[in-house]
């Protein structure tokens, strides 16, 4: 962090014109009596430079106080004490002595001139101290405490002391008020904790042999005797008068009192106290720095290499490990004890998204199908082949990186090794070299090992009195047609619409028009339709418009104001299990489940947001009941995934019916008082985006870590039945799962950490893909 420093004072600020600041003092370099007096073995510093003789200034006589202050009138010179500025008592007064008018015409007259030495020689220009400077010679000085007015510059001068006539009060010059210091900033020069009060600054001898640049020496203790300038109470006849210790005047900027009082508020001195937003770091500037610097092609070959930001544009050159589009470390350097990582307060976790979209000018990822073989696996973890895996033995066995064990190699995946050990066939073979890739798993790898078909999506629409009260079931089906366009041509699609019934409709491109079903009883729901409900969404284009065409009209009129959401989502399911594929569901539903006859009943908790922000407020946050994670569950169990579109102008409990879009790996969507002409581009275009992106069906995911450390917990929108296979009922591109990894072990700076993830999915297309 760059350190603050506090501006300089300028014209304004109570300095008088042409005021040229003192720099550090007398240094070797400068020649001996520039500007200094010997006398009684200390050096003399004046503020201002010295005037003709025979020139009568306000300050010799100390007849006359400082311009606008009345209050304060100066004594004779022979009663003034070496550090004491005091007042006369009161009632006393000095006549004023007459100005000449060469004073008036040199020298400006609100500022009191000083005695000078009469052999000290003249100062061409004289400089303010800088910080870390301006301590007064040590010689039994007493602080300075009163202030000059407000107009008048700080003083720094070394007055000589002459008998003090009884009845008079010693005068000296006075110092400007000043708020309370600031806090030190970094670069300013302190003593450090724990040191009392600067009292006194280095002696002339000292300051005389300080070269310019060199580090200010701390301050002195307190001599005996001398009170300590935070216990001395303020003088006498001015009221609100503070203290200001001596020693931090030259290496404090403080904020000057202001010219409309005579100190400064509290709420200017809380505004001194301020951390400056310029000074703060930026994330934006850090991921601009990033951005410059690591843009361009990012190699995966070398270990423990930090990955540009997810912000940065850049190229991924696969080169044995995986891109950091599919996966992430919170770090790269891993402790090897669980206590050093225990000090780092950092978890080590993984955040994995699979599928995630390659940049445009990337390679894609390559798929290897080897037939009946399959993928070559470890014999006792099961990690897949690996460009890591150490080939032995002539290439007939190969060394798992993970658990170390040796797995011989199938006949028809042998190839002999070269002069370095590598096979022979290394770069025809991505498997070998590239960190991410994709095998075409066989049979064996299957759901009820039987190939899979390709999956299907199913609309279900709520038709109650809410939805089509606000446009969304018109917008719907005026704009169906144009999002599946997203879609393959040969991806099956159905439509179910709901209120207190289901209605199942059969799209077979053969009929003249498309037919309804209705299921009444919701208690118990089965797939009506066997043959005409799943269609090909390019062989059906013509039934699809004449439906979105007769649903508007069929439920125009309507007046019931219900949906069943739970038996839309299980009818939907039931129509793909009897189809034997998977899939997704997409739900638009208005309100809150609260129908008697149908399944998934909730009741009203919006009471109950008066717990929120209480200790209590767990209560209104889980769900009500059991009924969607029981059906999630199912619907996991049958590869069906369920995505939520709430358009809801009241309480829907979202806690409870989200269960289902959390467990089957799908997504919730909220709309909250939708109208279709403000909401409706916005819900077009997320459909479009979600229609469209690659997406994975039945999928389960495994990770797998080399010996010292595991796997422990895992974060997203999945299911667990056991503690090591995700199962995702659906996983697109914009979805990741994030892992917590734990030491089993101590680790060793040779083997390091080996991390390998495997996600065995249905693509769109119907193909069985082992991604790892």
């Amino acid at each position: 962090m760059t350190p603050m420093m506090p501006p300089q004072p300028g014209l304004g600020a109570g300095y008088p014109p042409n005021f040229q600041p003192v720099q550090n003092g007398p240094t070797n370099t400068v020649p001996p009596g520039h500007g200094m007096s010997q006398q009684h073995g200390q050096q003399v510093y004046s503020q201002y430079p010295p005037q003709p003789p025979g020139q009568q200034h306000i300050g010799q006589n100390y007849t006359q106080g400082p311009p606008g202050n009345p209050n304060i009138q100066n004594g004779p010179m022979s009663q003034s004490v070496p550090g004491h500025a005091m007042l006369p008592p009161p009632g006393h007064s000095i006549p004023q002595q007459p100005q000449t008018q060469q004073h008036q015409t040199n020298q400006p007259q609100r500022y009191p001139q000083y005695p000078q030495h009469p052999q000290q020689p003249p100062h061409p220009q004289q400089q303010h101290p800088q910080m870390g400077q301006g301590y007064p010679p040590v010689g039994g000085q007493q602080p300075l405490q009163n202030g000059l007015p407000n107009s008048a510059p700080p003083i720094h001068t070394t007055m000589h002391s002459v008998p003090q006539q009884p009845g008079q009060l010693p005068r000296y010059p006075q110092y400007p008020q000043q708020v309370p210091p600031q806090q030190p900033q970094m670069g300013q020069n302190y003593p450090p904790a724990g040191y009392p009060p600067m009292q006194n600054g280095p002696s002339g001898h000292e300051m005389q042999q300080q070269q310019i640049g060199e580090q200010p020496r701390y301050p002195q203790y307190p001599q005996q005797g001398q009170q300590p300038m935070s216990q001395m109470p303020p003088r006498p006849g001015v009221p609100g008068s503070q203290i200001q210790q001596p020693g931090y005047g030259g290496q404090q900027q403080q904020q000057m009192t202001p010219a409309g009082g005579p100190y400064g508020s509290q709420q200017q001195a809380n505004q001194a106290r301020k951390l400056d937003p310029e000074q703060m770091p930026s994330p934006i500037s850090v991921m601009q720095e990033d951005q410059q610097s690591r843009s361009g092609v990012f190699q995966t070959n070398q270990r423990g290499l930090l990955p540009p930001l997810v912000t940065t544009k850049y190229q991924v050159d696969d080169q044995g490990n995986s891109s950091p589009r599919f996966m992430r470390s919170t770090m790269y350097s891993v402790p090897a004890q669980p206590d050093m990582l225990k000090q780092t307060m950092v978890p080590f976790a993984l955040v994995i998204n699979p599928l995630a979209n390659p940049a445009p000018d990337e390679q894609p990822l390559m798929c290897v199908d080897l037939g009946a073989v399959g993928p070559v696996r470890c014999i006792r973890c099961k990690a897949y082949m690996s460009p890591l895996m150490q080939f032995i033995d002539g290439g007939r066995r190969f060394q798992c990186l993970l658990c170390k064990a040796t797995t011989e190699v199938p006949p028809e995946y042998f190839q002999h090794l070269d002069h370095t050990g590598q096979r022979a066939d290394k770069w025809d073979r991505p498997e070998l070299w590239r960190g991410s890739y994709e095998f075409v798993a066989t049979i064996e790898y299957c759901r009820n090992n039987v190939l899979p078909k390709e999956p299907g999506y199913i609309f279900a629409i709520d038709v109650s009195y809410n939805n089509v009260k606000s446009g969304l079931v018109n917008l719907l089906c005026a704009s169906i047609s144009s999002l599946l366009d997203s879609l393959p041509s040969h991806t099956p699609v159905g439509f179910i619409t709901y209120n207190s019934k289901v209605h199942f409709y059969n799209i077979d491109p053969n009929l003249a028009q498309p037919q309804m079903v209705i299921v009444p009883d919701v208690t118990d729901m089965f797939m009506p339709i066997l043959d005409g409900f799943f269609v090909p969404r390019g062989e059906a284009t013509t039934s699809i418009e004449n439906l979105m065409a007769q649903i508007p009209i069929m439920f125009g009129d309507t007046k019931e104001t219900e949906g069943t959401l739970g038996a839309a989502i299980q009818g939907a399911m039931e129509a793909l299990k009897a189809s034997e594929r998977v899939g997704k569901v997409l739900v638009f539903h208005s309100s809150l489940p609260t129908s008697e006859n149908a399944p998934g009943k909730l009741k009203n908790r919006e009471g109950d947001r008066r717990l929120l922000g209480t200790d209590k407020e767990k209560a209104v946050l889980i769900p009500q009941t059991t009924y969607y994670n029981n059906l999630a569950q199912d619907c996991v169990g049958s590869g069906v995934s369920v995505d939520l579109y709430l358009f809801n102008n009241s309480y829907v409990d979202v806690a409870t019916i989200g269960q289902i879009a959390r467990i089957t790996g799908g997504s919730v969507n909220k709309y909250t008082y939708f109208q279709a002409d403000i909401d409706g581009i916005r819900v077009l275009g997320e459909l479009a985006l979600h229609l469209g992106r690659a997406t994975g069906f039945d999928a389960v995911m495994r990770v797998r870590t080399s010996t010292g450390v595991r796997p422990t917990d895992f974060f997203g929108h999945f299911f667990m039945g056991n503690t090591t296979d995700v199962e995702l009922a659906a996983v697109d591109s914009s979805k990741s799962i994030a892992v917590e990894v734990k030491h089993d072990d101590k680790l060793t700076d040779d083997e390091g950490v080996y991390i390998q993830v495997a996600l065995l999915y249905t693509s769109i297309y119907g193909m069985s893909i082992l991604l790892q």
